[in-house]
């Protein structure tokens, strides 16, 4: 690093920067908007499962090719070309409610688009963070503050507007987030990618299949993965819904406000702490940290006071946001910028491929068995889940890179020179 260049903060990353906040903004109102918004016309549980479930399921199943989309297009426009389409859907969704006219499946199929511009919008976050920032991790723990901060005010700002408004004011103000975003990005100049082994003329599939097999030569990455599956289906896909129902009906929507903005006081913490945390096994941290996310969900499913609801989410929220930073930065540090794009796209695909499963099995597992039980069940497996993690070899014993390594030269064998590290 040259000694007038300053390794996170510039004007650009200051941009992206603020972009990523008002996304998290609105993204951290829409729980609460659901939850409120369905229950107030009669939809229970699953109904807000299921809505929340399709945007995550056309996100999951189309983030792949978003990724090869990023590898061969300007990963700017595309991110600016997804602010501006879920603009028109949350604005078309905040009508609906205004008018009183709320009909699931419609719910439904607006979340399923805003997930197709999701997915065509995240593969390019991964390679954008090292093209602004030369401390790799240093900005990613930024982004996480500014994800936390939003979390933080998101859920509280959403609690008010529903409460002295509407749900459909939420949605407004959603729509609004997309629409600052587009501008950040629009203003932003991004650096020129890295040259890559792309070339024009190949085929979709080709490249495709190359993602592929560079993300399935990686043992310490599809081990994760795998374990992240099991975690989406038994503690994320169901918390999400049955928290915000739980404590919406149990407490009022300020209360689960509350409750959300502690998960993200928790998570500045967390980020903080990932600024000057450096590990040499990055996901061994990562891991010991994720066993805090067990105070959430079991917290809400013991019927604890809001006090006490409020402090796990608190926990929950440091110890996820110290592995997501490990995670992250593990990824865009161990593999090479021209499949960057890729590879981060198989691992947002694999990691959420089972969230929708979990969020649509919540409604009917809570009436089997209780929202609780599955709450304090989500609670145990996290235990689990973090444990099976520091058990694979590849992932314990990842020694970090601090500098993302070099494209690959064109008919160089992919990772070569990286197996050390698989």
């Amino acid at each position: 690093m040259s000694g007038t260049r300053r390794p996170v903060w510039s004007r650009d990353f200051a941009l992206f920067f603020v972009a990523r906040a008002l996304a998290g903004l609105g993204d951290a109102m829409l729980p609460v908007a659901l939850a409120a918004g369905l229950l107030q016309y009669g939809y229970g549980v699953g109904a807000v499962g299921l809505a929340m479930a399709s945007s995550a399921a056309s996100f999951a199943g189309l983030v792949i090719f978003g990724g090869v989309i990023a590898d061969r297009f300007s990963t700017r426009k595309l991110m600016i070309g997804a602010d501006l389409v879920r603009l028109v859907t949350q604005s078309l969704a905040a009508a609906l409610f205004f008018t009183d006219h709320v009909i699931l499946w419609q719910i439904c199929a607006i979340g399923a688009v805003n997930g197709v511009a999701g997915a065509v919008f995240q593969p390019g976050v991964a390679s954008t963070v090292p093209r602004l920032a030369t401390d790799v991790q240093g900005a990613n723990g930024a982004i996480r503050i500014a994800e936390a901060a939003a979390q933080l005010a998101g859920p509280a700002l959403a609690g008010l507007l529903v409460a002295f408004a509407s749900a459909g004011g939420v949605f407004a103000a959603h729509a609004t987030t997309y629409a600052l975003s587009a501008l950040c990005l629009l203003l932003l100049r991004l650096p020129p990618a890295a040259p890559g082994s792309w070339v024009r003329g190949s085929s979709f599939k080709a490249d495709l299949a190359e993602g592929w097999r560079e993300f399935r030569s990686r043992t310490w990455l599809w081990s994760v993965i795998v374990i992240w599956c099991v975690y989406m289906i038994a503690v994320w896909g169901p918390t999400v819904p049955l928290v915000a129902t739980e404590v919406v009906q149990q407490h009022g929507p300020r209360a689960y406000g509350l409750v959300n903005s502690a998960l993200g006081a928790g998570t500045v913490i967390g980020g903080l702490i990932a600024l000057r945390l450096r590990p040499r096994r990055m996901l061994r941290a990562g891991s010991f940290a994720l066993f805090a996310f067990a105070c959430f969900p079991a917290s809400v499913g013991a019927g604890l006071g809001l006090p006490a609801m409020a402090a796990g989410a608190a926990t929950a929220g440091a110890g996820m946001a110290l592995w997501g930073v490990m995670w992250a930065t593990s990824i865009q540090t161990q593999v090479a910028p021209d499949v960057l794009n890729r590879i981060h796209a198989y691992d947002v695909a694999g990691s959420l491929a089972m969230m929708p499963v979990g969020q649509a099995l919540a409604g009917p597992a809570a009436t089997a068995l209780g929202a609780d039980h599955v709450l304090l069940m989500a609670g145990v497996m996290t235990l689990v889940v973090a444990t099976a993690l520091l058990s694979v070899p590849a992932i314990r014993d990842l020694v970090r890179v601090d500098a993302p390594p070099r494209p690959r030269t064109s008919g160089a064998i992919p990772g070569r020179a990286r197996l050390k590290n698989r």
